[in-house]
């Protein structure tokens, strides 16, 4: 029973610094209430906060900055072996990113529908993903395919390419 709990409290200091960051984020007026920390081994190997409007970006988000952060800490491209805190259920874009990634798991917070309520939706963005592409409202336009898919099969055959 010991060993669960010290389990337990070790991911509730995690998320406990993970929730600070997001406070510390939306208290500097640099980016939203939104934070991020991965771990590795019970050491926290990067940080992240939403800094989509300190640096105009909109893909910096708190699990991207994180994963970028610690996958450049670790020379690698793949966080085997982590697991990354989050403040609030990843957006659809970071949930990409973290399965790219391929954590060992990832521990969240509060829930999308909190975050809509706070003016973070992004309900529309899991709407359209169910649609066909071209009911989508974004114009999504497929032109060139046997170009491109060319090249793909090029990369299929190249002996000396870098999986991931």
């Amino acid at each position: 029973m010991n060993q669960i709990a010290n389990i337990q409290d070790k991911h509730q200091v995690f998320m406990s610094k993970a929730i600070q960051l997001s406070r510390e984020s939306m208290n500097s007026l640099k980016g939203g209430p939104f934070g991020a920390i991965i771990v590795k081994d019970g050491e926290i190997i990067s940080e992240g906060t939403n800094s989509v409007t300190l640096w105009n970006d909109p893909t910096a988000h708190a699990e991207v900055v994180a994963i970028r952060r610690a996958c450049t800490k670790l020379q690698t491209f793949q966080l085997t072996g982590c697991d990354i805190y989050s403040t609030c259920e990843p957006c659809p874009m970071c949930l990409g990113a973290i399965y790219w990634a391929r954590p060992r798991a990832i521990y969240f917070a509060a829930e999308r529908h909190d975050a809509a309520q706070a003016g973070f939706d992004d309900g529309f963005i899991y709407d359209e993903l169910a649609l066909p592409l071209h009911q989508r409202s974004l114009s999504i336009v497929q032109m060139m395919r046997d170009e491109a898919a060319q090249v793909l099969r090029e990369w299929g055959s190249k002996p000396d390419k870098k999986e991931y």
